[in-house]
């Protein structure tokens, strides 16, 4: 398969020019999607201006301490997704990926405390020889000593080679939301009723909506446990 997409078909949340060069590197498989996520090359050259061509993010990579979630890539077409941490560890700079109002995935600047912790939602679960294996939105699993988690919960997981549990965010009645879909993607509510597969949020103009729960990503109580812009 192609590693490189043209710029006039790229994902809707990606917020880079059209016009100009005519391709732009496509994400590699694995964690993300390619709605929620963008390669580390189309960031550091079209996003942060880090770079003026591929081969210069290329030598980046291979010479520099380039983090994502806390862990080194070298692959210039690795996928950095919705809530990943982006670092440049030699010069201690740490980006956070969000989604904005508009539904376009930008770059927040955090400080390395809050660069060290990611909300993660869990999209599925299994027993595992007598665990539960917690499966993420990102890509990523972890075994749990015990059934306390259910499908759409966030865990805020430390960053790194090893994850911990350093926080739990249920789905439910009176949870902060973030939309990660639908007309108000972007956007914070907070949940007022579930059934099924659909929940009704209050947005924080007070408007009432109904959305996915595959939308829905529980972020925090009275106010998110991460910065969103």
């Amino acid at each position: 398969m192609s590693d490189h997409l043209k710029r006039y078909i790229t994902p809707r949340t990606w917020d880079i020019k059209i016009k100009g060069v005519k391709y732009v590197s496509k994400p590699s498989r694995g964690t993300h999607g390619i709605e929620m996520s963008m390669p580390i090359n189309v960031i550091i050259r079209d996003l942060l201006n880090y770079a003026s061509t591929t081969r210069e993010v290329k030598y980046m990579l291979n010479n520099r301490n380039v983090l994502v979630d806390g862990i080194r890539r070298k692959d210039y077409r690795f996928p950095v997704g919705l809530f990943d941490v982006l670092s440049f560890a030699d010069v201690d700079e740490h980006f956070r990926m969000v989604l904005n109002e508009k539904g376009k995935l930008a770059l927040i600047k955090v400080k390395k405390e809050e660069a060290a912790a990611k909300p993660c939602k869990i999209t599925g679960k299994k027993a595992v020889k007598g665990k539960i294996q917690l499966n993420f939105y990102d890509g990523k699993n972890m075994l749990a000593e015990k059934n306390s988690y259910s499908v759409g919960d966030v865990l805020v997981l430390s960053l790194g080679e090893k994850s911990e549990v350093k926080g739990h965010i249920k789905l439910e009645k009176g949870a902060l939301i973030f939309l990660t879909g639908g007309k108000n993607i972007g956007t914070l509510g907070t949940v007022q009723d579930m059934s099924g597969s659909r929940i009704i949020y209050k947005a924080s103009s007070g408007d009432v909506f109904e959305t996915l729960k595959e939308y829905a990503f529980p972020i925090g109580k009275e106010k998110p446990a991460i910065r969103l812009e």
